[in-house]
């Protein structure tokens, strides 16, 4: 039982350990510039963008796409900035991290 414990906590450490890192990934790369986790910047909180996403299994694929190329017309008329100066495996970090704000 004492395993039990001791593994469920390491992976709650790993996975806090991972939110937070993605979340450094999302300031260090400029995202929290125009997007916050729970409020409209220029773009929309990252909140808003998991909830209209939650039922979309090709949302993860398709957002680390949008990020990467930029793209404008499904949050308003501002478009966003092409990423590529982001490594995708950060992108796909981040989007990840993203889609399991509630």
């Amino acid at each position: 039982m004492k395993f039990v414990f001791a593994v469920l906590f390491a992976f709650g450490v790993l996975l806090s350990g991972n939110v937070a890192a993605s979340e450094k990934l999302a300031q260090s790369s400029g995202c929290m510039t125009c997007h916050a986790i729970d409020r409209k910047v220029i773009g929309p909180s990252y909140k808003e963008i998991a909830a209209k996403y939650s039922n979309d299994k090709s949302a993860e694929a398709n957002l680390v796409k949008k990020v990467k190329a930029g793209g404008s017309g499904v949050w308003g008329s501002t478009p966003m900035p092409p990423n590529a100066h982001v490594k995708e495996d950060d992108i796909k970090a981040m989007v990840a991290w993203m889609l399991t704000l509630k």
